[in-house]
């Protein structure tokens, strides 16, 4: 059976779905699976589980694997979100859902719980800062503050490694993986190691390249849903045949790509490859471009310089979350543009330049030049409500939400749960939006040096320097 389109995923899951917002209290007891219309599932905001897109829509591995088993079952799906991973297990026992999603499962796990299929493989993996020096082997580690986050399973490949480093110590707290890597990457005091999985440390690296891995840390792991001990059968036996299934047909392989082939996609700016591909693809592009500085009012060169950061003026670019075309604009943003084809070149740079005016428009009007502009685009790359709660965030901690320094400093923070878990539209991916908004101040200041500006009159976005 061949795979099922992200589409059909997506659809199936639309008619099912309930969502219930983020709370921290204790849930009710859930009514027997074989007696209830709601498929309850715990699980916890984060980027492998739960969380708000750029276009404002509910997505994660997570989400996407229960909205699909929900579909099968024919059940509305409820989420209950907690705030940790050990409350996920404590949610479970206390029956306040028929699972919980999101966990690398280790042997304590299988002491409280039973553990469904394992659908996902994931290696422990001890983080180091690079700006301190590496280690090579858990012996090293000894002396040194070794931190893992509670929930984690990550614990006991660290005492099978006690009989050859003895004095081998770490230390479980209640923060976030994602956050305990944000420390380290900082340099925070009492954080010289992070055990994490290598998913996790992988999508870290995007956002803080003096972040590396030391070494790898016991066997791999795996990530299984959660049932309570007294389970009933029929629950077990439909998630034992769905697991089985999208294994078979090749949905899981799907998700997995669609979830995590992207990371490692943003890389430093390449200024030779600008240079080159001013020469070689630029020309057959330079009147679309110019048209659609005459549809939006923006300087074709800025323009230019957010499509070749997206695409390096590919026209056929396409990303494993189906983001396609010379500004690789998600389906939903293409609809909203009325784009028939997102690989055509013309039509793909005239939606982006309107979507990109779009989005500084909305902008209140006191926020000045250039840093409009550059809101905008980190709009342009998260969605304009996760803009609005990094602006929020940014007058929340004394700083200027209409000065884009400011609003940069704050939205890496977006992806640490402290601070998302206090803003309306959750988690995001708030780094990501940093890089392509300098990347593409770099590339337009170059475009600015070589290329010569339109005709039509519209004002440039004043920038010289290329961003720091």
């Amino acid at each position: 059976m061949p795979s099922l389109p992200c589409r059909s995923i997506l659809a199936g899951a639309a008619c099912c779905l309930a969502l219930v917002a983020c709370d921290t209290h204790e849930y009710p007891v859930v009514r027997p699976f074989v007696e209830s219309d709601d498929l309850v599932v715990i699980t916890v905001n984060s980027p492998d589980t739960y969380y708000e897109n750029a276009d404002g829509r509910i997505a994660g591995l997570e989400f996407d694997l229960v909205s699909e088993f929900a579909r099968d079952l024919g059940m509305q799906v409820k989420f209950r979100t907690v705030p940790g991973l050990d409350q996920m297990l404590a949610t479970l026992q206390r029956q306040g859902g028929h699972l919980a999603a999101g966990l690398v499962v280790g042997a304590r796990h299988a002491v409280h719980a039973r553990l469904g299929p394992e659908y996902q493989r994931v290696q422990p993996q001890v983080a180091y800062n690079t700006d301190r020096g590496r280690v090579t082997d858990a012996l090293q580690l000894v002396g040194r503050s070794v931190v893992i986050a509670s929930g984690t399973p990550y614990a006991e490949p660290l005492a099978k490694v006690l009989q050859q480093a003895p004095g081998l110590k770490w230390a479980e707290v209640d923060i976030p993986g994602e956050d305990l890597l944000a420390k380290l990457a900082k340099g925070e005091e009492g954080v010289d190691y992070v055990v994490a999985d290598s998913v996790q440390i992988a999508r870290a690296r995007s956002f803080y390249p003096n972040l590396d891995v030391a070494f790898d840390l016991g066997a791999p792991a795996g990530k299984a849903w959660l049932f309570p001990l007294y389970a009933e059968r029929a629950l077990l036996e439909k998630a034992q045949a769905f697991f089985e299934r999208i294994e078979r047909d090749g949905t899981l392989g799907h998700l997995l790509d669609r979830h995590y082939g992207h990371i490692g996609r943003l890389e430093r700016t390449d200024v030779s490859g600008i240079l080159a591909r001013r020469r070689t693809q630029l020309p057959d592009l330079r009147a679309h471009f110019h048209e659609a500085e005459e549809v939006a009012g923006i300087d074709w060169r800025l323009i230019a310089a957010l499509a070749y950061q997206e695409s390096a003026w590919d026209h056929l670019a396409t990303s494993p979350a189906n983001v396609r075309g010379i500004m690789m604009l998600t389906e939903a943003t293409a609809d909203r543009m009325k784009v028939a084809d997102r690989l055509d070149a013309r039509e793909s740079i005239l939606a982006g330049a309107r979507y990109l005016r779009l989005l500084m428009d909305r902008l209140p009007t006191r926020i000045l030049e250039p840093d409009r502009t550059w809101i905008a685009l980190a709009a342009y790359n998260q969605g304009p409500s996760h803009i609005e709660d990094a602006r929020i965030l940014a007058q929340r901690l004394g700083l200027n939400p209409d000065s884009w320094a400011d609003v940069k400093k704050v939205l890496p923070l977006l992806s640490l749960s402290g601070y998302f878990q206090t803003l309306r539209h959750g988690y995001a991916r708030g780094g990501e939006a940093v890089v392509l908004t300098e990347s593409v101040r770099t590339y337009y200041s170059i475009l600015l040096k070589y290329e010569r500006p339109y005709s039509w009159g519209f004002p440039v976005v004043k920038e010289v320097a290329p961003a720091a």
